[in-house]
């Protein structure tokens, strides 16, 4: 049980995707121009990332390894995330039009978030069991929710700052981003997992 607190600790802060492993950046700038449409990618990434965490575990183990088929890794990874986020995208679709407009082409892309993908693959990389390999997924989707709602929230105040204009739009977008992941950085080392 410790260790999993500790995998849920270290997933969230310390080995945050966008700010420390620097994945999944493109949803990261594209989605955070509100704080509404962030949590809604949020929420989307949290499912997909937890439930591919689940499934991909159960292909790697059950399938790929005993028919020594681990070089198929990656494409049978690739499919598990897209057929879940083309059910999350059918869900989103029906619950909130709203919400499945505003994230637009973000939302079928979290098929190639790397973020995804390289959860599911450092799973296995780390040699983390099945509810070690779920609570890493979720872990670093609650990290990449954190992330994309603290920079919608720091982006909606630089929309109403006195900036030069060579910097407004997406170059402030970049140097916020920039001193945001130092200031994770500072996590680093807090924890060994």
């Amino acid at each position: 049980m410790t260790n999993v607190l500790l995998i849920l600790v270290s997933g969230i802060f310390v080995q945050n995707f966008i700010f420390s492993r620097f994945l999944g950046i493109c949803p990261f700038l594209g989605v955070s121009k509100s704080i509404p449409t962030a949590v809604g990618m949020g929420v989307a990434v949290t499912f997909v990332m937890a439930m591919a965490s689940a499934i991909t575990y159960v292909v790697q183990y059950a399938i790929l390894t005993p028919l020594h088929l681990e070089y198929l890794q990656t494409i049978a990874f690739i499919l598990v995330i897209a057929t879940l986020v083309q059910l999350v995208e059918m869900i989103i679709k029906k619950v909130s039009p709203t919400l499945y407009n505003a994230l637009g082409v973000y939302l079928p892309l979290i098929t190639t978030n790397c973020a995804v993908l390289g959860a599911a693959l450092l799973n296995i990389q780390n040699g983390y069991n099945f509810i070690e390999s779920v609570a890493f997924g979720v872990a670093g989707a609650l990290g990449f929710t954190l992330a994309i709602i603290l920079f919608a929230g720091v982006r909606d105040k630089l929309r109403i700052s006195a900036i030069p204009e060579a910097m407004q739009g997406f170059p402030i977008a970049l140097v916020t981003a920039g001193l945001m992941s130092i200031a994770f950085l500072g996590f680093s080392g807090m924890l060994n997992v």
